[in-house]
């Protein structure tokens, strides 16, 4: 059972989406060093723009388990976990990730991909 609600969760798909198609947004592949902040690096693609803002707030209005679901829909989406192994997920998703939660997200390049496959697997779709 999703603690999210499935419109909040089709509205932050939607605007990752958004987010990462935009022409000028550059993704590297793999990491350039052991330092790299990936987060950083893709919110700085983004330097005002609204989209990211309504996004992060969206996010941060979260409560803490909200935001673990949120990375579970990701880990699950991604194949990460099984949606056997939900409450695993959320639980390990509680922490760093779920205070950095839209950093870590944003860090994902699929990242709408994978929340739309967490939400299948879930039996939801952001298409009802």
């Amino acid at each position: 059972m999703l603690h999210i609600s499935l419109e909040t969760v089709c509205y932050i798909i939607a605007k990752a989406r958004g987010l990462q198609a935009k022409e000028d947004v550059v993704i590297p592949d793999t990491a350039s060093g052991p330092s790299e902040d990936w987060a950083l690096q893709v919110l700085a693609d983004h330097d005002g723009d609204y989209t990211l803002a309504e996004l992060v707030d969206a996010i941060g209005e979260m409560n803490q388990r909200q935001r673990a679901e949120l990375v579970a829909l990701l880990w699950v989406g991604r194949g990460d976990y099984d949606i056997e192994d939900w409450e695993a997920a959320v639980d390990d998703a509680i922490g760093d990730h779920s205070v950095s939660a839209a950093q870590y997200l944003l860090s994902h390049p699929m990242v709408s991909d994978h929340l739309e496959e967490g939400l299948i697997a879930h039996g939801y779709s952001c298409e009802d």
